[in-house]
This record gives structure tokens, sequence and C-alpha cells, in this order.
């Protein structure tokens, strides 16, 4: 009995979802998804010193600061926030921000005039020649909105230009732009404050 030569070649069938790929040809991991997780209230205490520091250039007081943080904090945990990938002090920046902006935007228009606290009085006594904490956040406080929180995120709360760029919702070009303007609105502040600039 003969039987008829077998056929040694195979097809595959491709469906239309499905890539031909080359033989040798190695596939790039799909990227993992990014699963939303929820802020715990106990992690925020990691983020305080970043946070005081960048409330204080925003407000230019080191008292306000605490109280800025103190509402932050507040608001955030109000009730759970579920954040979409694990930028947790991005998130809280822009909270901080918005914080201030809706409380402080009133504020801010009208000349700075507050009470005289022990804390000042302390750097007052410090050496004058030297440029304070308390000047160099009030010079910052005093920047143009978009330079003063470029300078915040990436000089203050040290993130990347990349994440400075991803919580401020704009362009790393931007932020470069915006953090040199900064700073240079920054030095000429404190020079013009600092008796040499006098």
């Amino acid at each position: 009995m003969s039987c008829a030569p077998c056929d040694t070649t195979t097809t595959t069938t491709i469906g239309p979802d499905e890539e031909l790929i080359a033989p040798g040809e190695e596939t790039a991991a799909p990227e993992p998804e990014v699963r939303p997780h929820l802020l715990e209230p106990d992690s925020l205490s990691r983020h305080i010193d970043q946070l005081f520091r960048a409330a204080w250039a925003l407000c230019g007081s080191r008292d306000d600061a605490e109280d800025l943080v103190q509402e932050t904090f507040v608001n955030v945990l109000k009730k759970p926030r579920w954040l979409r990938n694990r930028d947790e002090i991005g998130y809280l920046l822009r909270a901080l921000r918005n914080t201030y902006n809706s409380r402080y935007r009133s504020t801010a228009s009208r000349p700075r005039d507050r009470q005289l606290l022990e804390t000042d009085l302390l750097e007052i006594e410090g050496n004058e020649s030297e440029i304070s904490a308390r000047e160099i956040m009030e010079a910052i406080a005093s920047a143009p909105a978009h330079y003063r929180d470029a300078v915040i995120a990436v000089d203050l709360m040290g993130l990347s230009y990349r994440e400075a760029a991803r919580s401020l919702r704009t362009r790393e070009s931007t932020i470069t732009t915006r953090l040199h303007r900064g700073r240079q609105f920054v030095a000429r502040a404190l020079l013009r404050e600092s008796p040499a600039g006098a």
C-alpha cells in the first residue's frame, strides 16, 4: 500500500489582532498597567518637610506656611484619594498650590502686613550681612506664580525637571525656562534687599 508523500510544511494562521514576528526577533514586554492606589494617611508624614519648604516659599512666612500645610492635609484627608501613579509628592504639591490659590489669592494682592513674631526676631538678631532663609522665602513668594512654582518644585522640593513638569502639568522645556527666569527674579530681589545691593 502506497501512501502519498506527507506535506511537512505547516501553515500558521494569524488572527486580525496578532502581529507576525520574524524568527529571532524579540518582542518588547508590554508596559505594566499602572493601577490606581490609595494615598495612605500614614505616608503623608514623609512629605511634611518638602511641603513646608514649598508652603514657606508660597507664603513668605513660616507661620503662614505651617497653617497652609495643615490646611492642605485636612483637605487631602477629608476623603480617600486614589492616585493614578506613584507620584505622591507631585499630587501633594498640586493640592498645596490649590489650597494656597483658594485661600490666599485675595490676600496675595494686598500689601503684606503681618504681626512680628519671636521667630522673626531671632532671625533679625543673627548675622545681618548674610541673607536669611526668611528673605529667600519672601523673595521666592514675590515671584510671578509660574516662576515661583518652578523654583519651588525643583529647588525646594528636589523634583527632577520631568517630575516638576508632570506635577505642574506642563512640558519639561517650559520648566527649564520658568526655573531660569524664576532664579533670576529671586536673585534680583535678594540683591535689592541686601545692604550691599542698597
